[in-house]
This record gives structure tokens, sequence and C-alpha cells, in this order.
């Protein structure tokens, strides 16, 4: 029997703990590294993690063996010749580290594990899961499978005599197959596009949206033909780009294409946009309500985070696929809220530690990206290998007497360059708050309407309160990985470094006149950046909450499609669902509907095309909403790692029904809502096994008797 916990609420608030009952069933989805196929890649880390899925039919695990074996007879046997675990007392279904033999580079093993429930029962051996290793060497952790899907079109018409348009439906990163039969050699004119002029394909869509035409040549007795693209420059220069490996064609981002000079008919059946896609299960995760805007707007956003994950890391978009960190985070939160998928992030963290970027405030999200990895699946594996290094990402060198930091110190220097990563040490940090600014140094320039640029106006001060608001943050999450690897003098040091730092805030930065955070010491203006961030790393007391709430009310969707991210987790975290709700289901051309209206269906580089005139439209740090959705309007986010207990906060303001499905390490966490009456609201949370749950129901005030 499912564990389903049915809530009536009338007029009530309070924290629930839920936790599973007793049964006996098998332990399934086994991963190794959190790979769920590990047989298609090389796993790179020479003591690996186990981890299984406790069915979610109402059990509890209390024990556990794992067996791990070298040949498949063996495993059949239930003989562990590589590990045999013996009875391991406890509840722990994953992280669970190889502690047998040495595993052997370039080698295949086989696996398998079975549980205790809470009355001390053996459930029966899971399935036998296969891996290879790989080189161990280089990364630690191990980048999944790549897939490649054939698409049918969703509509074809014959335009013309010998033409016909084709649509698939959604853009993705692929080539062309056709089938096709010609009685001579002959040539087809192909064009493929992201965007439409009327009812044709654009050929000059601006910015940095894709168009191709390509002349594919034809010949009696063939059939079959693929496409070959001519490969862009600038993203796939290996100095900067990620490089795709050679089994995968040259691709272009498109969801429409056109063909010309066509002798004979071609039918729907002849013609597959063929899509290369990192690993991805779409079946993990979904999200309903009342407002079809924020379906739409989540579905835009999960199949974003599908459609971009074709290079294996994350990247900025197509015209440079290059990881960048603010791009990366966004990227890692939405992405773990539509698929348990976290060798990704895990790989980009990784390319960040050898390949950093140029803004201030990028290296402040490395620290971030490690903690979200960390919550997500309860791994400590890159914290210890990675901590003294990101010691030095937290910027604390450039600290000053009052625990400021800026970029302008003359501590920044090639030193402290070289231990971020640099190669190049003379390169030096720059602010950047938000991007693009008013004016680029190619020389466009953004409209009238909105041009301060995405940054609000923003005036850069050399103490700078976006810059010690991700300060603060940085060092509250070391002072967490001090802990956690038993490094308590570090630990004490970090959480005095973030009092201080909080309190200097408070103190220089806070203009209790205005009643806002300006945008540094010096000035007195005061973008939304400057208090959103505030607000988003609980930076403020709650005596400036409403102040500072009324002030970023007053500035609109005043930061880019990047900053929306801090924007909307600000005004939950300050309890602002309504206003957060607003800007999310807006329809103006500042809001995630015009990247629907316009056309795309993958999340934009900005707004719009007239805010940002070289944007593309494909770009992953536009897909805020996909990780709001869950984290902040649900509320559904780890409370301890690895979602060992998961908190439930819904912030749902006026959606009167909704469900989700949200994947985590240990299962899919469901639940629904209804607003029944005028005070009466229905939730039903369904978790899986192995997880406790914490429930917290707001209640607004005219609801309580």
């Amino acid at each position: 029997m499912k564990r389903k916990i049915v809530f009536c609420v009338l007029a009530a608030s309070f924290t629930l703990f839920l936790f599973s009952s007793s049964g006996q069933k098998t332990p399934v989805r086994l991963t190794v590294e959190y790979i769920r196929e590990p047989k298609a890649v090389f796993i790179n880390d020479f003591q690996p993690e186990y981890s299984w899925v406790v069915p979610q039919d109402a059990i509890f695990q209390t024990g556990y063996q794992v067996l791990v074996a070298s040949s498949k007879a063996n495993i059949d046997k239930h003989v562990g010749d590589i590990w045999d675990s013996g009875a391991i007392k406890g509840n722990n279904s994953v992280n669970i580290s190889h502690a047998g033999k040495p595993l052997e580079p370039y080698s295949f093993y086989w696996w398998k594990v079975r549980i205790r429930d809470k009355d001390n029962r053996w459930s029966a051996w899971s399935e036998v899961q296969g891996f290879r290793t790989g080189s161990f060497a280089g990364n630690i952790s191990t980048g999944n499978a790549f897939h490649v899907e054939r698409i049918a079109p969703v509509k074809m018409v014959r335009t013309g005599n010998r033409s016909y348009f084709i649509d698939f439906g959604k853009a993705a990163f692929g080539t062309l197959e056709i089938d096709y039969n010609t009685p001579v050699a002959d040539t087809l004119l192909v064009r493929l596009g992201e965007k439409l002029s009327g009812l044709t394909i654009d050929c000059n869509p601006g910015g940095t949206i894709r168009y191709s035409e390509v002349k594919l040549p034809v010949y009696p007795g063939t059939k079959s033909y693929t496409l070959k693209l001519v490969p862009d420059k600038r993203n796939t220069n290996p100095q900067m780009a990620v490089i795709l490996p050679d089994s995968i064609d040259v691709v272009t981002p498109f969801r429409y294409c056109e063909v010309e000079n066509c002798r004979g008919d071609l039918a729907a059946g002849n013609i597959r946009q063929k899509a290369w896609f990192n690993y991805f299960d779409a079946s993990r995760s979904s999200f309903t309500s009342n407002d079809t805007i924020l379906n739409q707007i989540w579905d835009l956003c999960k199949y974003s985070m599908k459609a971009t994950n074709f290079t294996g890391l994350y990247i900025d978009g197509d015209r440079e696929r290059i990881p960048y960190e603010a791009d990366a985070y966004i990227n890692q939160l939405s992405h773990y809220a539509v698929d348990c998928e976290y060798p990704m992030a895990q790989q980009t963290i990784e390319w960040f530690m050898r390949k950093p970027t140029w803004p201030t405030e990028w290296q402040l999200h490395v620290a971030l990206l490690f903690w979200q990895d960390y919550m997500y699946t309860g791994n400590t594996e890159l914290i210890a290998k990675y901590y003294e290094a990101l010691k030095h990402k937290t910027l604390m060198a450039l600290e000053n007497e009052d625990g400021l930091i800026s970029t302008q110190s003359e501590k920044l220097n090639g030193v402290l360059m070289g231990q971020l990563g640099f190669a190049d040490t003379t390169q030096r940090l720059r602010d950047i708050v938000d991007w693009p600014p008013a004016q680029k140094d190619t020389g466009w320039k953004l409209p009238q309407v909105w041009p301060q640029g995405e940054r609000d106006g923003f005036v850069f001060m050399p103490y700078s309160t976006v810059i010690n608001s991700f300060y603060y943050q940085n060092l509250v999450i070391m002072a967490e990985f001090a802990r956690v690897l038993h490094h308590t003098s570090d630990e004490l040091d970090f959480k005095y470094r973030a009092e201080k730092t909080r309190k200097a805030i408070n103190e220089k930065m806070f203009n209790q006149t205005l009643g806002y955070y300006t945008d540094g010491i010096g000035t007195d203006h005061g973008s939304v950046h400057a208090n959103m961030l505030p607000l988003a790393f609980n930076i403020v007391p709650e005596l400036y909450r409403e102040s500072v709430l009324k002030h970023v009310r007053s500035r609109g969707m005043g930061c880019s499609v990047y900053g929306a991210q801090f924007l909307l987790e600000g005004l939950y975290n300050a309890g602002d669902a309504d206003y957060a709700l607003s800007l999310m289901t807006a329809t103006h051309d500042r809001s995630w509907w015009n990247m629907i209206k316009i056309g795309s269906t993958i999340t934009l580089e900005a707004w719009d095309m007239k805010y940002k005139p070289n944007s593309d439209w494909n770009h992953a740090w536009g897909a805020a909403p996909g990780n709001i959705i869950q984290r902040q309007l649900w509320g559904i986010t780890p409370k301890t790692p690895g979602f060992g207990i998961v908190q439930i906060k819904p912030q749902l303001s006026r959606l009167t029904n909704s469900t989700i499905t949200v994947p985590t390490i240990r299962g899919e966490i469901k639940a629904s809502y209804q607003k029944t009456g005028n005070k009466k609201h229905s939730y039903i949370v369904e978790l899986p096994g192995n997880m406790g749950g914490e429930l917290m129901l707001p209640v607004a005030d005219d609801e309580i008797l």
C-alpha cells in the first residue's frame, strides 16, 4: 500500500512529520555514481557510490547488503567476490561508497542489493546492474550517455510543385535525415531555422537565432541521407567551447525545415529531426495548476533543460557553447527540478575548477553550485576534493577590516587569479551585477524603453551590495562544508566572518531613511539587485523586510532573466508569494510568456530581442521558473542532504488547484492541492520510501480563527 497523506486544513498553521510504515519490497532503480544506465558510460571514480530507491510501497529501510562481483555468474549465485558488505544497519540508501577489493580500470562489474525493513525482514535481491570502469584519471565525476532521438514532423505542408514546409513542433539541437528516391543525380535545397517570418522560415532572424541553408546532393540508388551542416567557428573553438564527441554530427538548433527541388513526393515518414540529447527522463516530473500560463511556462522551462543538455555540460547557449558559472547555477536548479540527473552538474562543477570565467559574481556562484549538489545528492566527495580551492572562490582574500570585499582591492593580484584557476594570471575579475549593460562594447544600444539595461541603473561602487551579498552566502555555505569535513577551526572562522559581513551590509549599505539597500557604500541609488539578493540570502532583518519589499515591488522586472532567479527567491523568502506569482505569469514583453508568444520553444537569453539584440533562443539561464515552481511556489526542498527529510512549505498564492511530481535521488515526491472553500484547503502528499517529511502550511491573517 502506498503512503498517501491527506490534509484538510481549515484556518490552521502547523508542522507535520511524515514517515513510512513497514513492508517487504525489493529495492529498485539502482545507480552507480548516479548514472542510471552505467553500462553505457565509463565510471571514472575508483571508489564509486552505489545508490538505490527504496520502494514507495510503505517501506522504511533499516539495513542493507551490497554485493559486487567480477562476473555475471558470481552475482547470480549471490557471490560478491569484489565486495560483500555483509549486513549493514542503517537507513542509508544513497552514496554507499565502494569498500571492497579495489576496482580495476577499464573493467566490467555487476552489483545488486537487498534491504531490511523496520521489522528486520530481508527483501529479495534487486535486479542485477552492470557497470564498467574508466581510466580513473581526471574528473572524479562521471558524465552520462548521449542519446539520439529521431523526431517525426507534427506538421508538413506542400508549398509548391516541388517544395515542402515541415514543423517538428519544438526546436532541438540536431540535423536532418531524409529518405528520398531520385531517378537522376540532383540537388535538394534544405533550409533549417528556429524562427518563422509569416509562413516561411526567417532567413534573417537577427541576433544569434539560427538559420541554415544547405545544398544536398542526391543520387539514384541512394535512399537515405543525413544533412551535413557546416560547423560554426565560434562555438566549435576547442580553446573555449565544449567540443562534442566525433561520433555526434555537427548540430544546430532548429524547429522548422523547408525542402525545395523535390522531383518526387516527400511524405512525413520520409523526414526526421535527428536530435541529440544527454540522458533525460521526462517521466520523472510534472506540474499542473489552474493557471494555464504558468503551466505553459513550466513546460517551456522543463523542455529547455532537455534541449540544452546536448553537450553533456551546462553551457550558455549556442552562440558560444561555453559554461558560465551563473548560467550553470540556474541550469542546475531547474534540471534537478525536472529530472533526478546529477552527473551533468558535477561534471560542470569540475570544469569550472579548471576553466573559470571573468565576472566577480560568477566566481561567487561556484560555492552555490557545490551546495546544491550536496543538498540534492548528500555526497561530499567533490567538497572534500576541492575544499581548499573553494576557499579561494569565496574571494575571502579580498576582505577588509569590516568584513566586506572589493575587486578594487590591491589584493586582487596574479597570485589570487592563479588560485582561482585562471591560466592567464594577468586577468582581473570585473563586477557584472547583471547582463547586458545599457551599451555593449560592440556598439549597440538598448532602446529608450529600457535605457538602463538589465542593471536597473546600478551604480558601481568599490564596496558593492551585490558582491557582498554573494560573499555572505559563500561564507554561510563554507561554514557548513567545514562542519561536514570536521574542520572545526575553519567552521568557527567562517561563521564569524559571515556574521561580520552581514552586520557590515546592514550597517553600511542599508539606508534607513530611504528604507532600502543602496548599490554600495557611497551612493543613495538602490537597484532591484541590491535589494533582492539580501532578501534571497536572509541578510535582511525582520525590521527592514517590509520596506525592502516595497522598494523591490516598485522596480518591476528590473533585472534580466538571470537576475529573475534571485528576485523570485527573495520574494518567496520574504513571504510575498502574490507578487512573485504575478511576475512569473506576466504577459508583457519582460516575461516568460513573451518567450512563448514570439515563437520559441526553449527559453531565451533575454526577455526580448530588443533588450539584447545578439540574443539566442536556446539559453537555459532563462528558465528560472523551472526550479522556482518546485522550490518556492510549492516549497519542496531537501531539509537534510540527499533528501533524507524533505521540507514542503507551499506558497501557492491565488492558485486554486495544483499537482506536482518532483524527482529526487530517493524517488518521486507527489503532491496536490485543492482550495475547496473560502477558508478550506486540501493537500495530498505522497513520499517515496525511506524519506521523512516536514509539511509547513502558511495561513493568511484573515483565516485565523
